[in-house]
């Protein structure tokens, strides 16, 4: 089978075989890896260059393709299309593949062979068909996996640890798309890092990390609380730092947006019904007490610069983290006990309606499975040598290690040890971790929420003061 397409006739992904003579392709990129390079073994000193990507002609094939050269041509050609685009290939190499070896790292595909680029011979443009877009374009909202075949989020959850490693499948809901970190490796490459939170009908928040510059882009195109992901292939893993499930996008997966499924047509319908109930809108609101990884975490400011750029700055509604050296100045934990602590829901620790002491967005589960618990609420100043932040938060499980005991234990303790417990935190100079987000309803105008209270380091603190390190 051939198609045709501006005079040319293009060779169906089915009929590959090593045996045709200076064929022609079309498809569109369903998936694409980063640029990577590694020594060339016959040049000493010297590296070639490499990436990936994967095209699809039809509901039921695709194949991979793979291209090597110097660092010039493959860092042009891969830039020269994203995932999403249609493009056509001029006289690859059609190599079989090593199934076992090569799907290790790369997308399962039902070819059994891969096609090579060569600099020389090769040519990749990408298509301007209206005729061949309107065709192509369809298959980007096809899973390449069974649309029945994966793994509910709370699935994931119940099944914990036992999954830490494993390959598999998932279908869900953006709840959020994370702003992406850049950083510097070890070896001096540079890095960059995003986080996107899941939900379902099943559990509420789930992490997936995208590492690689590719999967980012495509995840900042997503709308929140309105796009739904089928992500095959992703690395399930246990973060043993926040204690969680998270899976992770590697060079096996393929994400199909807003696949258009029964399955995706039913999670369509949640999201809308969620979204007309005010749920999704309460989710995002209490989304601050969820933990965060200090590592990725740098940024050192004074009390001073801080206010100056969250009140002051772009008018960005993005939070602002970041690192203070200071002390708590006030800390009332030996006055009222209703003004240090709240009731939190024990299904998904959100804070309960203090009258009815039930949870609203947990209305969907049954009163009889529903329980509430004590968890410290605390409004702490923060100051430094440049002024003080009002009304902060230190509240949950960061209270806890902070004040270095547990609602009960502290509710067992005496007056003046409460006392005694509030003298060993006060003007001690620490290293304090911060989440400041604007809230104009807010007394201060901005909300900020502590994620972390340790004591300084005596040579960290001094560089703070002395200005080395500031924002």
């Amino acid at each position: 089978m051939a198609y045709s397409s501006s005079a040319r006739d293009f060779v169906a992904l089915s009929d590959l075989h090593p045996n045709l003579a200076r064929p022609n392709v079309i498809g569109v990129v369903i998936g694409k890896t980063d640029v990577r390079s590694f020594p060339d073994r016959k040049n000493i000193g010297m590296e070639r260059y490499t990436f990936n990507f994967t095209i699809r002609d039809s509901p039921t094939y695709f194949i991979n393709v793979q291209s090597w050269g110097r660092e010039e041509y493959i860092r042009s050609l891969s830039e020269s299309f994203r995932v999403g685009d249609c493009v056509t290939i001029e006289n690859p190499l059609i190599q079989s593949k090593e199934a076992e070896r090569e799907e290790k790292f790369n997308p399962v595909t039902p070819s059994c062979y891969k096609l090579l680029l060569s600099e020389n011979h090769s040519v990749v443009k990408t298509s301007l068909c209206y005729e061949t877009d309107t065709r192509l374009l369809p298959l980007l909202h096809l899973p390449v996996k069974d649309p029945q075949d994966y793994y509910s989020l709370g699935d994931i959850v119940a099944n914990g640890q036992s999954l830490n490693g494993r390959i598999l499948n998932v279908l869900a809901a953006v709840m959020s798309v994370g702003e992406p970190k850049y950083f510097m490796t070890a070896d001096k490459r540079k890095g960059q890092r995003c986080e996107v939170k899941l939900f379902d009908e099943t559990e509420r928040s789930f992490p997936i990390v995208c590492w690689d510059n590719e999967s980012i882009q495509l995840a900042q195109s997503w709308i929140p609380q309105e796009t739904v992901i089928f992500a095959s292939d992703v690395r399930i893993n246990f973060d043993k730092f926040r204690n969680c499930m998270t899976a992770t996008v590697i060079s096996k997966t393929i994400i199909t947006t807003n696949p258009e499924t029964a399955e995706a047509n039913v999670l369509f319908s949640f999201i809308k019904d969620s979204a007309q109930s005010g749920a999704l809108h309460d989710r995002m609101k209490e989304q601050a007490n969820e933990p965060i990884n200090l590592e990725t975490i740098v940024d050192v400011y004074t009390v001073e610069q801080l206010k100056e750029k969250a009140l002051q700055g772009d008018g960005k509604p993005d939070p602002v983290y970041g690192i203070i050296y200071g002390y708590i100045s006030t800390l009332d934990i030996d006055d009222n006990v209703s003004k240090v602590m709240r009731n939190r829901c024990s299904i998904c620790r959100f804070v309960v309606n203090e009258m009815s002491n039930t949870c609203t967005f947990c209305s969907d589960v049954s009163p009889e499975s529903k329980s509430t618990f004590a968890s410290f609420d605390i409004l702490v100043d923060v100051t430094d040598h440049t002024g003080t932040l009002h009304s902060c938060y230190l509240s949950d499980c960061v209270a806890e290690e902070t004040l270095g005991c547990t609602v009960h234990e502290f509710l067992m303790l005496e007056d003046d040890q409460k006392t005694a417990l509030k003298w060993q935190l006060l003007l001690e100079r620490s290293k304090i971790y911060f989440k400041v987000t604007l809230s104009p309803n807010w007394r201060t105008g901005m909300k900020v929420n502590l994620l972390s209270c340790k004591l300084a380091d005596p040579v960290e603190a001094s560089q703070s003061l002395l200005g080395r390190d500031w924002k």
